[in-house]
């Protein structure tokens, strides 16, 4: 099993019975359900599904070690990642699509949720990644509480594509150790078009600082390993799509100069890409070339790779 040095966060609330409270305030909100930025009031609890196409259960698309992920989650033994089917956003180039829109994956009770979760810690994962999770947060922690009480100790990432309400977030507030988020776009009718949700912006730019808020800047261990915190992926797209220099300039000036960013240059076409040009190629070198030196002219300190 993996030895982590830092206690996880949701220890201290599930000793408190503060977890079971939240675990029953993010239940109610599935009646008219608010969870994300979209507000779309589907009653969840009848198995309505919303712009998620989520019901009354999360829908399992995998899980397992995963060592594609950014270097401070995978370490030695692999991030413990649990891929969500469905979404809360429409990317026309998800290099996911068959999860997140094509309808593959399994609905899960919370009680499989949580015994996935301490499989993961069983496989001597470093923590427990959950891969796409806005819209299933109350199943998530239900699996928590009760995972935690058969002895789940490992910490949790928060894998998002950016687009979280804050009020949700804060049923997260003391439960999530490290927030993984993407910043996708700077320009809301960019967001509109290729994600299906045009406040993605100013719904980023709000759920990162309380993000920020929650865990701070990203603290790794010394084996080289996250223990908490927040870092921030930001896809660098074809055409200047993703608004690069603003979102970067953002990070530096409004969360911290200190915010670790994994600026990513694996842009490939996926799912639809290919009848949407620019996203139909991959980001030319010169382009890439001004990603890294808008990164430079930020002010931020700390990048990936």
């Amino acid at each position: 099993m993996a030895v982590e040095t830092r206690r996880p966060a949701y220890l201290a609330l599930l000793e408190t019975g503060e977890l079971e409270r939240r675990v029953e305030a993010a239940w109610a909100r599935l009646a008219a359900c608010d969870l994300c930025p979209h507000a779309c009031g589907a009653d969840r609890l009848r198995g309505q599904e919303g712009f998620c196409r989520t019901g009354n259960q999360a829908v399992v698309a995998s899980t397992g070690p995963h060592f594609g992920e950014e270097a401070p989650l995978v370490g030695r033994s692999g991030s413990g990642a649990v891929f969500f089917g469905r979404c809360n956003l429409r990317c026309l180039y998800c290099q996911n699509y068959e999860i997140s829109q094509g309808g593959e994956g399994r609905p899960v009770t919370p009680e499989v949720l949580a015994f996935l979760f301490l499989a993961l810690q069983e496989q001597g994962c470093h923590n427990v990644n959950l891969v796409s999770p806005s819209h299933v947060i109350p199943f998530i922690l239900k699996a928590v509480a009760l995972a935690a009480r058969e002895g789940l100790r490992l910490p949790l990432v928060y894998n998002t594509g950016g687009y979280d309400a804050v009020s949700a977030l804060r049923l997260l507030d003391g439960v999530v150790d490290i927030y993984m988020p993407d910043f996708k776009y700077w320009d809301a009718a960019t967001a509109r078009r290729l994600s299906g949700a045009r406040d993605y912006p100013a719904a980023a730019r709000a759920a990162v600082l309380e993000m920020h808020r929650q865990v701070g800047d990203l603290e790794i261990g010394p084996d080289r390993v996250a223990r908490r915190g927040l870092l921030v992926r930001h896809l660098v797209l074809p055409g200047g799509l993703a608004g690069t220099r603003e979102v970067l300039a953002f990070l530096a000036r409004e969360v911290s100069p200190a915010t670790w960013v994994n600026l990513m240059g694996q842009y490939r076409p996926c799912g639809r890409a290919m009848d949407h040009p620019p996203l139909d190629r991959r980001p030319l070198p010169a382009e890439f070339e001004a990603a890294e030196a808008a990164w430079r002219a930020s002010g931020l300190r700390n990048r990936l790779g």
